[in-house]
């Protein structure tokens, strides 16, 4: 990849390719199945273990149809990046995207408060593994954990994007394993009828039994779907991977519709098995419901094999964040809206400068974490809820603004287009803003609302003091014929 200043690359053959060795070239050494289980990872953590009580709570059974109405959201914010991704595969992906379609300050905006999402979203889990660590080792300062799987991100994000790849892989193995063994055994517990509750049945009859499958109403159903919506945060990771796939015209398309399916299939699956063994009014989070499921089953180590679970959930998450949040970065300093030395890239084509500022983002966050007053740091991680979605709108209203340049300017059709256009972009476009009025409307969700308004106020200072001639977008986003064929590295 070159600098903003310089032509793109062209295009080589096989005896050409070598290792990155410039200054600003990233290394394309992600597959298909690496491209895959990252996005499939990046939406699966330890808020399906731990924290779907909630939305069960706000809307009983029906916390079901808010995730497939978000799960329809989503397939089209993943198709709007998928198509855009297979164009221009590119670094920065969105935040580029952003840049090029509706400008620089969108760009600008986007591509930090993606970046700042990141860093908070990993603070919250390097603090939570060194939470989790201390099921095992209760007498050892928590620091020590949390320094250590710092260092372990850091040297795993500076070597070569396959090593990354290749964890990423097999930590979402085990997570998707563990969701895998908790609807199968569900299923079993349900076949010979053992009961959580004393004198309760089981079965798929609790989704109506205790008040309906709507108890608490439409207004139960709302309230649920502007917390659902966020379980699938991060999914928007794969547009980051394109610019270091292997075959983006053939591995993006083909992870884009296989994700969001996969993701359905579990985080439905999981709310109907968990909700036809457990009624639903009696889910009060107190307890992880795959304890319950895996202790019912006669596995005496349920609690250590979740905790390992969500350890692996922590890391992968950390791990996806710190790549994403690197990407990012890397293309906001090509676009000149981010300091120049975030393009420079080890021999391995990894942009080691922007891991290292992850690595110290985390630990300065970790120490605040400690130091600041529980609420003021729930204030300022309130900013990940807006974020997402900031960041799916853009992705949206790009790819709108995409389109309607291609057909404005007869440029050749995409290999990747989206279903159902312009009627499923603007509908998807319209449930985004639909879910922005519902976190100015619920008093708990009201301040991400009110801490991303500060946000975006606090960006334009920044742009308007610190980007000069308001960046710019790399040029070879104006002919995507240019990009379907970069090559292999």
């Amino acid at each position: 990849m070159s600098s903003p200043a310089s032509p793109p690359p062209a295009p080589q053959g096989p005896a050409s390719q070598a290792p990155a060795q410039e200054d600003h070239t990233l290394s394309r050494g992600l597959s298909m199945r690496h491209i895959q289980f990252i996005a499939l990872g990046s939406a699966i953590g330890t808020g399906l273990f731990y924290g779907s009580a909630t939305a069960i709570q706000a809307a009983g059974p029906s916390v079901i149809l808010a995730y497939l109405i978000a799960g329809a959201v989503v397939y089209m914010v993943m198709r709007a990046l998928g198509e855009m991704a297979v164009r221009h595969p590119v670094p920065g992906s969105f935040g580029q995207y952003a840049a090029r379609y509706l400008g620089p300050f969108a760009g600008f905006v986007t591509g930090w408060t993606f970046v700042f999402e990141m860093i908070v979203v990993a603070i919250a889990d390097v603090t939570a593994f060194g939470v989790y660590m201390g099921f095992w080792f209760p007498d050892t300062p928590r620091w020590i954990w949390v320094a250590a799987v710092i260092l372990f991100i850091a040297a795993i994000n500076t070597r070569n994007v396959k090593i990354f790849g290749e964890l990423e892989f097999w930590l979402t193995i085990i997570k998707v394993g563990a969701i895998i063994a908790m609807i199968v055994g569900g299923i079993v517990l349900m076949v010979i009828g053992v009961s959580f509750a004393p004198g309760e049945t089981v079965g798929p009859q609790n989704l109506v039994d205790h008040g309906g499958f709507m108890p608490n109403g439409v207004g139960g159903l709302l309230a649920a779907l502007s917390v659902v919506v966020f379980a699938f945060g991060g999914i928007e990771t794969i547009g980051i991977t394109a610019g270091e796939a292997g075959d983006p015209a053939r591995s993006i398309p083909k992870a884009v519709n296989a994700v969001p399916a996969r993701i359905l299939l579990f985080y439905v699956g999981t709310m109907v098995v968990i909700m036809s063994l457990v009624p639903w009014n009696t889910i009060t989070g107190d307890a992880s419901p795959f304890v319950q499921i895996f202790s019912a089953l006669g596995i005496p180590a349920a609690p250590t094999i979740l905790n390992i679970v969500v350890i692996v959930a922590a890391i992968s998450a950390i791990n996806a964040d710190t790549f994403g949040a690197g990407r990012m970065l890397f293309g906001l300093a090509e676009q000149g809206q981010a300091p120049h030395a975030f393009t420079k890239v080890s021999k391995a084509g990894v942009p080691w400068l922007t891991v290292v500022v992850m690595a110290v983002a985390l630990g300065i966050g970790v120490v605040l974490n400690a130091l600041i007053p529980e609420d003021v740091f729930l204030v300022i991680a309130s900013i990940a809820t807006f974020a997402t979605v900031w960041v799916w709108l853009m992705i949206l209203l790009s790819h709108i603004a995409m389109r309607r340049e291609i057909e404005r300017k007869n440029r050749p059709e995409s290999a990747f287009k989206v279903p159902f256009w312009p009627v499923a972009s603007w509908a998807a476009t319209a449930g985004i803003l639909f879910v922005v009025v519902l976190l100015g409307w619920f008093p708990d969700t009201r301040v991400a609302l009110v801490v991303g308004v500060v946000w975006l106020v606090l960006l334009g200072v920044g742009y308007a003091l610190f980007v000069k001639g308001g960046g710019r977008h790399r040029p070879d986003l104006d002919d995507h014929t240019a990009l379907i064929t970069l090559p292999r590295t």
